[in-house]
């Protein structure tokens, strides 16, 4: 069982104050699901990011299987793993689609729960998914300490693969902050370019302008995959559905953490 590592610190750790919490996040907000194939949704602490992760959240539709593909901030584990193991919150337990999972073997992709047991970029999406289908999905996650276009091209290729022949239906959800800790107008400018690559489906012009800004956007390799996988099973289309930074909610805009709701369709 991969238990939380971060609930009472990103959210809440009491169920009934996280399902409040939940609910703020989607205040305002309509539940339309929309055909989204791929999803790039923040995973700061909900009192920052939750309202922007909620307006992807919004949108998608059900599905067998969500596959989860966060960065590597902790460096343990293997370069790129995947879990077996069953994911734990507050809210319940999340099994993960172990068919898919032992269909990786042989790949680049190794099964090690060390890279996902401390590593939070995936578990803060879990309970955005079970306040929305109620636990009645499936989870394929995926930690990237490699985050070359190379690698994340070749993960995206696998997992599209993988999916077409499984005939699941399923939705790739990369989570990825924007620009750390930059000045509010400068982070809003990298993170504007960075973005209009990503709206664009250009992988090759993402890393392009990620370099050549020396942006610091953790996730831009799940990023990568996402729309790899996206565009490889039909996704010809992204919108930014909203974005916002953590000044919006401390104040402080000298240096603040950059967020985007994007999806594919």
């Amino acid at each position: 069982m991969r238990q939380p590592a971060v609930a009472g610190q990103f959210y809440p750790l009491r169920p009934e104050n996280l399902e409040k919490e939940l609910k703020r996040c989607f205040e305002g907000l309509e539940i339309r699901e929309r055909d989204v194939i791929g999803a790039v949704c923040p995973h700061a602490g909900y009192v920052y990011s939750g309202k922007v992760a909620a307006h992807a959240y919004a949108t998608l539709p059900e599905a067998d299987t969500y596959v989860l593909l966060g960065p590597n901030h902790t460096g343990y584990g293997s370069p790129v793993s995947v879990s077996r193991d069953t994911w734990k919150t507050p809210l319940g337990t999340v099994e993960v689609d172990v068919e898919l999972v032992d269909r990786f073997l042989g790949s680049i992709v190794d099964v090690d729960e060390l890279g996902h047991k401390y590593e939070h970029s995936i578990e803060v999406q879990l309970p955005f998914l079970q306040y929305r289908f109620d636990g009645d999905f499936k989870i394929l996650p995926i930690c990237m300490g490699m985050q070359d276009e190379e690698t994340a091209v070749e993960i995206g290729n696998i997992i599209a693969n993988l999916v077409s022949e499984s005939r699941k239906r399923v939705v790739f959800i990369a989570s990825s902050d924007f620009t750390h800790y930059q000045p509010a107008k400068l982070a809003k400018e990298t993170d504007n370019e960075v973005i209009d690559s990503i709206l664009n489906l250009d992988v090759p012009g993402m890393y392009d302008r990620l370099y050549r800004r020396n942006a610091s956007i953790c996730g831009y390799g799940p990023i990568a995959a996402m729309l790899t996988s996206s565009k490889k099973l039909g996704g010809n289309h992204a919108t930014l559905l909203n974005y916002s930074n953590s000044g919006d909610v401390s104040g402080d805009l000298n240096a603040v953490v950059g967020y985007a709701a994007i999806i594919v369709e």
